[in-house]
């Protein structure tokens, strides 16, 4: 049997900030019969057409044109505040910092867009909890029947299957995790132990660089980065 902390170092393996999201960084689900799509992000505001100036119109004289209100910026997408936090997170230079911006990605990454989903996720983390993971494969194959890239629904299975020890369906789906998150650190991190676990030593580095290329601070990943440089050093001297 797996225990509480055992468990609890497998979630930073393959989520650096899971078990904050576990134990309630907002997700909420619903339950339709049938799968439903994100809605569209909302139209820009037009622009708003200003009254007419009173003009004198003579034989010397031009019409002037009317002035409009500028147009109202567009709202920020949530793509576009990804994309700031890992530049940030890029930058970060101290792990208090880096934690901070984690988290906020963690929980956009938290957010599928559909209640329905984020309940059904939500269930599923309860269920690893309780180390009921029969439960919570069912919880997830129905969010991601529902809607198959919401990435972090694939990450959370691939941590249930890790969980039980099947590697094969956890490299499955940290595969089509990345596929649609190529930055998910935390989905590069659980792909590393999987194949350190299989003594796919070098193969491992690669992804535990990689994931480090994208969250510098992670110091986990920091620390078996430099236990596997240092096996692999002392097998080829």
């Amino acid at each position: 049997m797996i225990d509480i902390m055992r468990m609890r170092n497998v979630f930073a393996y393959l989520h650096p900030i899971a078990l904050a999201a576990i134990m309630g960084t907002g997700l909420s689900l619903d339950m339709p019969a049938h799968a439903e799509t994100r809605p569209p992000p909302a139209p820009a505001s037009s622009a708003l057409i200003a009254p007419l100036l009173p003009v004198q119109i003579g034989p010397d004289s031009e019409q002037k044109p009317a002035r409009t209100a500028p147009a109202a910026p567009q709202a920020q997408t949530q793509e576009d505040r990804l994309d700031k936090l890992f530049a940030d997170l890029r930058r970060a230079s101290n792990e208090a910092k880096a934690r901070r911006i984690t988290i906020q990605i963690n929980r956009i990454w938290s957010q599928s867009g559909s209640a329905t989903v984020d309940l059904l996720v939500q269930w599923a983390n309860a269920a690893m909890l309780e180390r009921r993971y029969a439960s919570a494969l069912d919880f997830l194959n129905e969010a991601i029947a529902l809607d198959p890239d919401y990435a972090e629904a694939w990450n959370r299975r691939a941590t249930v299957h890790f969980l039980r020890n099947d590697y094969a369906h956890a490299m499955h789906d940290i595969y089509r995790t990345l596929e649609l998150e190529p930055r998910h650190y935390g989905a590069l991190s659980g792909m590393a132990a999987i194949l350190r676990a299989r003594g796919l030593k070098e193969q491992a580095m690669k992804a535990y660089e990689k994931a480090l290329t994208i969250n510098p601070m992670m110091r986990d990943a920091q620390k078996n980065y430099i236990d596997l440089t240092e096996e692999l050093t002392d097998t080829r001297t």
